[in-house]
């Protein structure tokens, strides 16, 4: 199953909805089948859906609720930046996990947009509170 994204700022929210919902599968879909997972600030980075695959499932195996705002969209052709704040916040709506990510995504030939280069460690994934 696939999900489609027509406008690259709504990537984020997308992304959050279908990890919230534990849906590996259409995680994948939203990504090129050689994009780039960068997984750190350090730069380790993972190439490919098999490898990133791996990443996602660690996500959604976190508990609590992501949400992920876009905070900007720049176009520029067929490409486009985006960088995006997210927590993870336990059923109290505390949050426990939070950073920002900044992801490329590239139009595809029917309109819709894909990760190309997702950068989901650019701020490593630091824990706020205890």
């Amino acid at each position: 199953m696939s999900r489609k994204v027509y406008r690259p700022a709504q990537m984020n929210g997308t992304f959050a909805a279908l990890r919230n919902a534990g849906r590996l599968e259409e995680l994948l879909s939203l990504y090129e089948d050689d994009a780039q997972l960068l997984i750190d600030a350090s730069g380790a980075s993972l190439t490919g859906k098999a490898a990133i695959a791996t990443e996602l499932r660690k996500l959604i195996e976190l508990p609590g609720t992501m949400v992920s705002n876009n905070t900007f969209c720049v176009e520029h052709g067929d490409l486009a930046l985006l960088r995006a704040d997210f927590s993870l916040a336990d059923e109290n709506g505390d949050i426990f996990y939070s950073g920002f990510t900044a992801e490329i995504v590239r139009r595809q030939a029917d309109g819709s947009w894909l990760y190309v280069v997702d950068h989901a460690g650019a701020s490593r994934y630091g824990a706020t509170g205890g």
